[in-house]
């Protein structure tokens, strides 16, 4: 079969598109910062008995590594499976739709097969997370998995269509998995920088949701799906005429895609300035720096479908930005 044949109906690969791999990069980056604090700590804290070698690493320290990253894709699977479902039944993901294709809408799964594997994962996610929980019995723990599970709902069913989805972003894919992780794999340590860290994270993956919802900006409209991107522009456009209006609206959309960029560096360099235990690399972030620049060119010059393209540009840059982060961290 070729690749770019529609997959079998509730086929393996339909649930493989269904899960959309690409988006899974932005739950593993923030693990990775919140993991390399943890490591260098832990390195700082008894150098005799720990190396950062992966094969060496003291077993304590790498499972609740691998259970926090396994939880954060699992997660990221659960709230695309959602998204994909309650989108297809409010009818957002019509014919005319410019993003990739969604599973329920192409009928590559039924939306019974999908609601039955949303819940397979919901309960996979919340079992892992009881597990992580069993390392430290810390009820912190317990309230944060239980956020998780609940807001990954209220993304999609709720909140994404009142403009709160980049807050929701900035939370669950930056500081709750920095600091998280780096709290699970420490036994219960956090510290200022480590928050900071988490936010850098946050604002350079809400630059996905920008693109995401800047490239639908008209469809949502018509769909009553009131995004951040969707507010700007409106409320332009109350300002002004709706021509200008939409034009200025439109220009802040993409400077706050310029800006989320900037500043996540500038609060990553700060984080490596605090941390005591490593110092700043300043090569390694601005790579992230400059191909955010030329992605940040491209939306200004592009539209429609043809945004797509950045999409998947800034994905890569998210999961670099946290490369580069864990990296500095580690040197």
């Amino acid at each position: 079969m070729k690749t770019n044949e529609a997959p079998a109906t509730n086929s393996l690969r339909a649930w493989v598109l269904a899960a959309r791999p690409k988006t899974l990069t932005g739950a593993i980056a923030p693990v990775l910062v919140g993991g390399a604090f943890a490591l260098v700590k832990s390195q700082a804290s008894n150098p005799d008995s720990f190396q950062l070698s992966i094969l060496n690493c003291q077993f304590s320290i790498l499972l609740p590594f691998l259970l926090c990253l396994l939880f954060a894709v699992l997660m990221q699977i659960d709230a695309n499976l959602i998204n994909d479902y309650f989108d297809f039944k409010k009818g957002t993901d019509r014919e005319d739709r410019l993003g990739p294709e969604r599973a329920c809408a192409q009928g590559w799964i039924t939306p019974e097969a999908m609601k039955k594997g949303i819940a397979v994962v919901t309960v996979l996610s919340a079992l892992l997370g009881l597990g992580i929980f069993t390392l430290h019995m810390q009820w912190e723990l317990l309230v944060v998995g239980a956020l998780c599970l609940v807001g990954s709902f209220l993304y999609t069913t709720k909140l994404s269509y009142l403009g709160w989805g980049d807050v929701l972003v900035f939370v669950f894919f930056g500081l709750v998995p920095v600091v998280f992780t780096y709290y699970v794999m420490t036994d219960g340590g956090w510290n200022i920088p480590l928050i900071i860290a988490g936010a850098a994270m946050g604002l350079a993956t809400d630059n996905l949701l920008i693109v995401n919802n800047y490239r639908d900006r008209h469809e949502d409209l018509k769909s009553g799906k009131w995004t951040l991107m969707v507010r700007i522009i409106e409320d332009q456009k109350k300002k002004y005429d709706d021509v200008h209006g939409q034009k200025y609206g439109e220009e802040i959309c993409i400077d706050l895609y310029l800006w989320f960029g900037v500043l996540a560096v500038i609060l990553a360099f700060i984080s490596l300035f605090l941390f005591p235990y490593s110092s700043i690399r300043w090569p390694f972030m601005l790579v992230y720096l400059i191909l955010h620049f030329k992605s940040f060119q491209k939306l200004k010059a592009l539209d429609g479908k043809a945004l797509n393209s950045v999409l998947g540009a800034t994905a890569r840059n998210i999961f670099l930005f946290g490369v580069l982060l864990a990296i500095s961290v580690f040197l």
